[in-house]
């Protein structure tokens, strides 16, 4: 018999284009018959959205994102929550809370689960939070007020920025927990200290979306000017992804060396990374694509030669997990560069499936770079080995199949 109950899915924004992993699990859960109601902290600042969002069912909810914008609903949810059982219960967890960290932030989380409980979606019993920072923060006052349980989806950013105690009372409070490498698993397992369950659950691909596909290996091997290497990157202009170092790197390739080099998104750093390329005399060899929706995104992993990425750890402990994209343009065939942080080595062997330097380290990922570039054979051996990576490893449906029975299991046991 399967047991099927209605999730509240709390995320911080909804929809977003660099969380294409969370859309391909949403839409892989009710694709499993799984009922989902979708609650975002923030409407959505991207202009693009894939098109993995235009095939969720579920309904979308907006919570307040700044109390003080929705004053008459936040305290309409206050005065309905006020005869609630949960309420003393949620509110004692918000001053130890602010005991530890008084924060106007701890304020603004309670306040939008206060309009959470209150405006609760009809015939929903599940709280699952994706990422452990705020997210999970509104869920567990929820959950509180509500009287219900919760689970959660722990990533990269919401780990290493928060603090341990936060993590550990969300993880003591939160039925299970999963997260998508190993490190952040065995960082919130030694957390957790046996109170919880945590999972390690790669997300994994959509393979459907990333069909089979015959690259024509190009013989380019940077000594022709007009028919250039592509080194193609995908990412937000943030710290943690490093575009500074790849552009150091780029600029220390021998000067007779041709290639051309593609970024593909947004970010704050954007007008940094574009004046650093000028002051390196980069500026003609690089195209800025800027934010694109996946479908363009996939006709750029099928035109480049080489894909790469120099993943570090940011000066607050922000870092990627395993990026998508890494998993994406690996799917395509596409000779990998990147650096041994995180999860990249879970999904990147050096000199097996792709090429992995230490971080903040440009001469080494100069060397190779130019390795890649110079040696065609090289890029096919390593980009045919990382699409069987991920062809036998990250399939998306392994990690939707574990959190359906992750949730089955839960409803079962409920009777």
């Amino acid at each position: 018999m399967a047991y099927r109950r209605k999730i509240v899915v709390v995320l911080k924004g909804y929809p977003r284009l660099s969380e294409t992993f969370i859309a391909q699990e949403l839409f892989g859960l009710e694709r499993a018959g799984i009922e989902l109601v979708i609650v975002a902290l923030r409407k959505p600042t991207d202009g693009k959205r894939h098109p993995v969002h235009d095939e969720i069912k579920a309904p979308v909810h907006y919570l307040p994102e700044y109390l003080h914008h929705e004053p008459l609903r936040v305290t309409r949810s206050l005065l309905a929550c006020l005869r609630r059982a949960g309420f003393w219960r949620a509110l004692k967890s918000l001053v130890a809370d602010l005991r530890r960290d008084c924060t106007r932030n701890r304020l603004r989380r309670f306040g939008q689960a206060l309009v959470l409980a209150s405006e609760w979606p009809e015939g929903a019993d599940w709280l699952h939070a994706h990422f452990l920072h705020t997210p999970a923060s509104v869920t567990r006052y929820t959950s509180l007020l509500r009287g219900l349980p919760w689970t959660c989806s722990a990533h990269a950013k919401d780990i290493w920025t928060s603090a341990d105690w936060d993590l550990a009372d969300k993880l003591s409070s939160a039925r299970w927990t999963v997260t998508c490498t190993r490190t952040g698993f065995h960082h919130l397992q030694s957390l957790a200290k046996g109170r919880s369950s945590v999972h390690l659950s790669y997300h994994g691909l959509d393979l459907s979306r990333f069909g089979n596909f015959d690259r024509m290996s190009t013989q380019r091997d940077g000594s022709r000017p007009d028919d250039p290497v592509i080194v193609l990157s995908v990412g937000r202009a943030v710290e943690k992804k490093g575009f500074d170092i790849l552009l150091q790197a780029l600029a220390l390739l021998p000067g007779d060396l041709a290639w051309h080099f593609e970024h593909i998104g947004g970010g704050e750093q954007l007008p940094r990374l574009k004046a650093l390329a000028e002051k390196l005399g980069l500026a003609a060899r690089i195209s800025w694509q800027g934010a694109l929706a996946q479908e363009e995104v996939l006709q750029h992993y099928r035109h480049a030669d080489i894909f790469a990425l120099a993943c570090r750890i940011a000066a607050d402990g922000d870092r990627d997990g395993l990026p998508n994209v890494l998993v994406e343009a690996a799917s395509q065939r596409l000779a990998c560069v990147s650096t041994n942080v995180s999860g990249v080595p879970e999904l990147l062997d050096d000199n097996v499936n792709g090429l992995l330097v230490a971080p903040n380290d440009p001469a080494a990922l100069a060397l190779a770079l130019e390795r890649a570039i110079r040696d065609p054979a090289l890029r096919v051996r390593l980009g045919d080995a990382a699409e069987r990576r991920v062809r036998s490893q990250f399939d998306h449906m392994s990690s939707i199949g574990q959190l359906t029975e992750l949730f089955e299991r839960e409803w079962r046991a409920a009777g």
